[in-house]
């Protein structure tokens, strides 16, 4: 019997595969049956920095009552009914997730600035979280930001979250830096325990009927794997800190890849929602038949042993790889 363990940020889990933040885990039940499918951790759905300035606002508009300024700012902000959770309601579920889970309970913020979240990372470490993923979605539009300066915010908020919380903090990257491998070792130079790539943007639609901008969701593909399992397999072994992927991970040939370059851990976002949770037997069975049939005995084996620091061609992972693509047609 193959022995699927991994460890991710200082956790022994019992498989690779870990819930990522997504709808799925805005009920307990859904939570439960994630852990009897075999999920090895839950990512809580995340509390976004959006909420929080909005519940601070709210409360010193209370507080200074006939201060307009402060009604037309609340307006900018979604309502709160069209969060899932309240900052408060989020600190309750992540209490009764621990409560009913023996698996361990990440929470995401979500946002781009320091904001409240110090405050919040205490309260949601307090609230018994076992680590924090810091989502943090920004996109530069600014002519004037210059590079440094974007890349300073992202250290800025890893090392405060590291310095006012003992949990560890994993942190949910774009690919789009000047120079990513950078990027990733002053985030762990920083005190990120983990790398989680990558983020996706989603990207807005024009509605020609009303003329109006539009949220457009599209759930992944598994080409979009790729591009983790290029910047996994080239920062293994270079820096050190955990790996999750993220983003086009729907087949047990997907997560083989993308252990294989280096990953230690694999979230799971649009194929629970496409197949339903209970898919994840179906890639913990199917991992481990291929893993006895190429003779692995071990998630530690095998991990990495096709990363640019294994490979024998690791200009694979680079520019030569381009050209020879391109040839290829």
């Amino acid at each position: 019997m193959v022995d699927l363990k991994t460890n991710y940020m200082g956790f022994n889990l019992k498989n690779p595969f870990i819930a990522a933040a997504s709808p799925l885990s805005e009920k307990i039940e859904t939570l439960v049956e994630l852990e009897k499918a075999q999920a090895s951790a839950v990512v809580i759905y995340s509390l976004f920095e959006e909420q929080i300035l909005h519940e601070q606002l709210l409360l010193h508009s209370r507080l200074e009552q006939g201060t307009e300024g402060f009604a037309e700012a609340l307006s900018y902000f979604p309502q709160p009914q069209q969060f899932r959770l309240t900052p408060d309601q989020y600190l309750d579920h992540i209490k009764k997730a621990k409560d009913k889970l023996s698996i361990p309970v990440f929470a995401s913020l979500n946002g781009y600035t320091l904001g409240g979240w110090i405050n919040y990372a205490q309260k949601i470490e307090k609230a018994g979280a076992d680590a924090i993923e810091c989502n943090i979605y920004y996109i530069p539009t600014s002519f004037d930001e210059k590079e440094d300066e974007i890349q300073h915010r992202y250290i800025e908020i890893i090392s405060s979250l590291k310095k006012a919380i003992s949990i560890p903090v994993a942190v949910k990257l774009s690919p789009f830096f000047t120079n990513m491998a950078r990027m990733a070792k002053d985030l762990t130079q920083a005190g990120a325990n983990a790398l989680v790539l990558f983020n996706r943007f989603y990207q807005p639609d024009i509605d020609l009927d009303d003329l109006t901008v539009k949220p457009h969701l599209v759930l992944s593909t598994s080409f979009e794997s790729r591009l983790a399992l290029r910047w996994i397999a080239i920062l293994y072994k270079r820096i050190n800190t955990s790996f999750a992927a993220t983003g086009g991970i729907h087949t047990y040939e997907d997560a083989i890849k993308l252990i294989l370059a280096g990953a230690d851990a694999i979230q799971l976002c649009s194929v629970l929602l496409n197949k339903g949770v209970g898919y994840i037997n179906n890639l913990v069975s199917e991992l481990s038949q291929w893993m006895e049939k190429k003779g692995y005995n071990s998630i530690s084996q095998m991990k990495g042993s096709v990363s640019q620091a294994s490979c024998a061609d690791p200009a694979a992972f680079e520019r030569a790889n381009y050209m020879k693509t391109l040839l290829s047609i």
